[in-house]
């Protein structure tokens, strides 16, 4: 199963039992109209029973100076270990935790879990979205000097994508001289 590099998603749980956070590798974009998202969280992960019982879910995007907790939240599980306590986070007024690093999080209402081999794809409806001032231009695209974004490579590597990163824009009409 090779589909790296892949940004690393952190969901986050807000429970009776306390905050947690696990990195997880395969998520989208589902709709947005509605706003919806969803992540595959495998059934016997701590994670998925918390999000079941609470129906609710954040999901955090981190830059890559982070990468460090994005991988430890995605090794330990919150069974054993109080990841909350490994992390500097907040409550929304939903009762939904957030990485204060974040430059990037969604407050998702749970839809649906459907089952997909050894995961479930949680499906959640975005209700809110948060973001860094100053990150994202008028064109929705990210501040490279600014922003670092982690790509997951396996084996508990990753690559940095900032403005050092070589890019290309293909016009459309390159497409339209071929049709």
């Amino acid at each position: 199963m090779h589909s790296y590099p892949g940004m690393v998603a952190v969901v986050g749980v807000h429970s009776e039992k306390g905050v947690n956070f696990m990195a997880a590798g395969w998520h989208a974009y589902l709709s947005m109209d509605p706003p919806m998202y969803g992540v595959a969280i495998g059934r016997e992960r701590y994670t998925y029973q918390e999000v079941k019982e609470v129906g609710a879910f954040s999901i955090n995007f981190l830059p890559y100076e982070q990468a460090a907790f994005i991988q430890y939240s995605g090794t330990f599980s919150g069974k054993h270990v109080d990841k909350g306590r490994e992390s500097l986070w907040y409550l929304t007024e939903s009762s939904l935790p957030l990485l204060k690093d974040a430059y990037l999080a969604y407050e998702c209402e749970l839809n649906q879990m459907v089952p997909t081999g050894d995961h479930d794809w949680v499906i959640g409806d975005i209700h809110t979205c948060h973001y860094r001032d100053g990150i994202f231009g008028d064109d929705g695209l990210p501040d490279f000097e600014q922003l670092h974004i982690p790509l997951y490579l396996g084996r508990s590597t990753y690559l940095k994508l900032d403005s050092s990163t070589e890019r290309i824009e293909i016009e459309r009409s390159e497409f339209d001289k071929k049709s």
